[in-house]
């Protein structure tokens, strides 16, 4: 069976993008050697769980992207989730037909590479809080933001995660694989 991986970059202090969106706080510490852990980790992947913002941010991007990350997101079956979308063009996109947990479920028993979770906070948390996640896949950015969009929200009881894996970067940020026990 498929694994849903919610892969995420990160404040030290537990968030996603700062009070207003902003994600410029990452760039800092982005460096090849990221990249290229990020670039295998993608490709252990074929399918990717966006929210609206997330989708449309990357559907901006990615398609005339030159990047060497753009032919592997461009190629990836894209599941968009969103209340205000009646439509997705970028290709290979769909709308999500069910709710979450349906979703995943019927996407776990389908054939192909694992799932990822790659974009909108509110999914994340969602999918968190709904014990969906199998595996965390975070880069934790060594700055403080002190106000933003957290990773995590309205937990419900605590969820035990056990660390699997450790990268550390030279620019300081980790990439830390955790597996929910």
């Amino acid at each position: 069976m498929r694994k849903v991986i919610l892969a995420m970059q990160m404040s030290l202090d537990g968030f996603v993008a700062g009070p207003n969106g902003e994600l410029d706080w990452m760039w800092h510490a982005f460096n090849d050697e990221l990249k290229t852990s990020i670039i295998e980790s993608i490709r252990q992947t074929d399918t990717q769980l966006l929210g609206r913002v997330a989708y449309q941010e990357q559907a901006a991007h990615w398609p005339t992207s030159t990047d060497e990350i753009a032919p592997l997101v461009n190629n990836a079956t894209k599941v968009v989730f969103s209340r205000t979308l009646d439509s997705v063009m970028w290709a290979n996109s769909r709308l999500a037909t069910s709710d979450i947990a349906t979703e995943i479920a019927q996407l776990r028993q389908q054939p192909g590479k694992d799932i990822t979770l790659v974009g909108g906070a509110r999914l994340a948390q969602t999918a968190s809080r709904l014990r969906l996640i199998d595996e965390y896949n975070l880069v934790v950015h060594p700055v403080v933001l002190g106000a933003g969009l957290p990773l995590f929200a309205d937990m419900a009881a605590p969820m035990p995660l056990k660390l699997v894996k450790k990268e550390a970067f030279g620019t300081g940020a980790m990439r830390l694989l955790y597996r929910r026990e």
